[in-house]
């Protein structure tokens, strides 16, 4: 991790408020040791070291500040922005256009370039996202993550879709399965964990799939499913998900949690508020479904309110639900599924990511600008994915600069970003 001298003064803040509060006495309960800097010796020319702000006072502050309030007081604008967007590395290089950089299987970059970390130094990052046209050996993909990592002023998320089964990015691509036999677990499907009845088949899962992404520098999955395959015409959830069956599905999305936290890493349930009974794919275009909020809670809803309390992140997907919302937005773009039902009736208040904006149910209707300011708005903590990076990063500056979107509104979002940072020992 590159050390700046921003860096630093955020750094001797956040030490100082710790000693303060008596917390240098070790790490709270849940956070790691520093996964990126620890090993790190680095020597800082002492006109670099600049002193830190005042720590507030009994006659200066009602209320102690805490080491995550400490960060986001220190941040720019565009650092704080920058921690809201989880996005592909190939958005980071101005060879691509957008749309090059989210091809599935053509223009992917496999090691960090001097463009791609001017690039991360312009535009912040919170997160990268990692594909399968991202790795060609195991050694390369350890090395490229490290890299990633090394060039960031903050520490990243390093998230990848790793279900088991079909969507599982480091598992099915050919570099880590050779001739002589696969380097990594193989799960067939989830359906078919799900067939066991068991949660410990579940949890090893996650342990398994949670121990290989951590060897490999990621912090972050995008799993478990805690879709409920519901509807049999279903083109994009299908064996993805665990079952039919609400409250199987529930207990094996908390076990697959259980296993991914063990081994050190978050775990996101998705497709809020449930993709097991649509037909079309969000992938390509507008989705809708016709239940009820009250049907929902009766079945799809079911593995999400149950593991509110267990999982790191929500995703929201980008399903309309017109019988359940009057704005007729994609519940990603929805303040009032996602503040008023997710946040509010149903009590959650962590993490809450949205689905790749650049799939077609948001990039054909949406500039990456509006989705992004948008998403904001309804609650969103985390924007996945924009088709054009670069814009909806400067969208969002520019929507808190002329009042859209409120800087509280934004401190709150990086404020749950840091904490999960901070939870993996990252800070």
């Amino acid at each position: 991790m590159k050390l700046t001298g921003k860096l630093l003064v955020i750094l001797a803040a956040v030490m100082s408020l710790a000693l303060l509060s008596g917390c240098a006495s070790g790490a709270t309960h849940g956070e790691r040791e520093p996964s990126v800097s620890s090993a790190q010796e680095v020597t800082v020319p002492a006109q670099e070291i600049i002193a830190p702000p005042q720590a507030p006072t009994a006659e200066t502050a009602e209320e102690p500040v805490s080491r995550t309030e400490a960060w986001v007081a220190s941040m720019s604008l565009e650092e704080k922005v920058g921690q809201l967007f989880v996005i592909r590395p190939e958005s980071l290089s101005t060879e691509f256009t957008p749309q090059q950089a989210h091809d599935t299987t053509e223009y992917g970059v496999t090691e960090l370039t001097e463009d791609m970390a001017r690039q991360l130094e312009k535009y912040p990052a919170g997160g990268i996202a990692i594909f399968g046209k991202n790795i060609s050996s195991p050694e390369q993909l350890k090395g490229f993550v490290s890299a990633l990592q090394q060039a960031s002023p903050l520490p990243l998320l390093m998230g990848v879709d790793e279900e088991g089964g079909s969507v599982s990015r480091l598992a099915n691509s050919p570099a880590f399965r050779q001739a002589e036999g696969d380097l990594l677990p193989q799960f067939e499907s989830m359906a078919e964990i799900g067939t066991s009845g068991d949660p410990g088949a579940a949890e090893n899962v996650g342990l398994s799939i949670g121990s290989y992404l951590r060897e490999y520098g990621f912090n972050l999955d995008f799993a478990p499913v805690a879709d409920t395959n519901t509807n049999p015409n279903n083109v994009v959830i299908g064996e993805r998900a665990f079952g039919s069956d609400p409250v199987l599905v529930s207990q094996m999305v908390a076990a697959e949690l259980e296993g991914l936290h063990a081994a050190g890493v978050l775990g996101c349930i998705k497709h809020f508020p449930g993709h097991g009974d649509t037909v079309g794919d969000t992938h390509d275009g507008y989705v809708s479904i016709t239940k009820t909020w009250d049907e929902l809670l009766g079945a799809e809803l079911i593995p999400f309110v149950n593991n509110l309390e267990n999982t790191d992140m929500v995703m929201v997907a980008h399903i309309s639900l017109p019988n359940v919302t009057g704005d007729g937005l994609p519940a990603s773009l929805s303040t009032e599924l996602i503040n008023e039902k997710l946040r509010g009736e149903l009590g959650y208040d962590g993490v809450v990511i949205t689905d790749s904006l650049a799939m077609g149910a948001i990039a054909q209707e949406y500039s990456s600008a509006d989705c992004a300011v948008m998403a904001l708005a309804a609650g969103v903590d985390i924007l996945l994915m924009p088709e054009d990076y670069a814009a909806a990063f400067a969208g969002v500056v520019q929507a808190v600069r002329d009042g859209r979107l409120s800087m509280e509104r934004i401190d709150e979002s990086v404020g749950h970003v840091l904490e999960l940072k901070a939870k993996l020992g990252l800070l």
